[in-house]
């Protein structure tokens, strides 16, 4: 932010508190834009200095100047200069409230409650102070003792900071081999086998109470409890290749019933009958 060229004062820290004061109300009440200035240039290494206490390796130091800055013009603009109290007194809170709610608003990936965030925050600067003094990471005792608070609220807030910051499911990753996946979305999720046989069963239940007891059991614990040909040869006590037999005259059967000849796209016997 410049200074205006015609500022009543120069900024700098031989400005009183009462000069601070007298500025303010210019500003409050004739719009004086100088005096405005001349407080915030004053101020400034202030506001930098606070939110320095928030920089971390995911938020630029720059964008929380700037949100800084902002919490010291709203102080500016809000604070009483004709009730005899300093102007650093009510700025500093007003600057550390906006950047709370900077990163409360945006800077968190999911909703986390305010006292966790808060804490959460703190542990960040504590653990910056005590690596740069003990030149290793603290403990959760260390955490604790050092903020005076006790170790639940410490597990709490550093729970509550793996959810501040989410990674992109397109975040590149380092294989170590040339087919290992590139991104982080290509190591989540797998097919599921379990929809195609739930939306079986239940295609299918009626028909398959009409199947020869033999085949309706074994076609019964493949979709019901989804159990493999070996898994289901142990059940019945019979050889897996007397399962296979079994699971494929089941859907023959199942084919040629009316009921399900405008299902005879659904191929049962390889959407669920051919396990191993």
């Amino acid at each position: 932010m410049e200074t205006h060229p015609n500022a009543h004062r120069s900024a700098g820290p031989q400005t009183s508190g009462s000069d601070v004061n007298e500025l303010i109300a210019e500003w409050q009440s004739d719009g004086d834009e100088a005096a405005r200035d001349t407080v915030f240039d004053q101020f400034v290494p202030l506001a930098r200095r606070l939110a320095r206490r928030y920089r971390t390796a995911h938020e630029p130091f720059e964008d929380l100047t700037q949100v800084a800055f902002v919490g010291l013009l709203g102080a500016i603009d809000r604070f009483d200069p004709y009730r005899g109290t300093s102007f650093g007194s009510f700025a500093i809170p007003t600057i550390l409230g906006e950047l709370k709610k900077y990163f409360r608003s945006t800077g968190w990936a999911v909703h986390v409650p305010r006292g966790q965030q808060e804490m959460a925050l703190h542990l960040e600067q504590a653990m910056r102070e005590i690596v740069a003094r003990t030149g290793r990471h603290p403990n959760v005792r260390e955490l604790a003792e050092y903020l005076e608070v006790n170790t639940e609220d410490v597990l709490a807030g550093l729970e509550a900071g793996s959810a501040h910051y989410a990674m992109s499911l397109d975040a590149p990753l380092a294989p170590s081999e040339p087919d290992e996946p590139d991104r982080l979305i290509d190591t989540l999720g797998r097919d599921e086998d379990g929809y195609a046989l739930a939306e079986t069963a239940a295609s299918l239940s009626s028909a398959i109470a009409r199947l020869p007891h033999s085949e309706r059991l074994a076609l019964s614990l493949r979709l019901q409890r989804g159990l493999k040909q070996t898994e289901i040869a142990d059940e019945l006590g019979c050889s897996q290749m007397q399962v296979s037999r079994l699971l494929r005259r089941a859907a023959i059967r199942l084919r040629g019933m009316p009921v399900l000849a405008d299902r005879a796209a659904t191929a049962p016997e390889e959407a669920a009958l051919s396990a191993g």
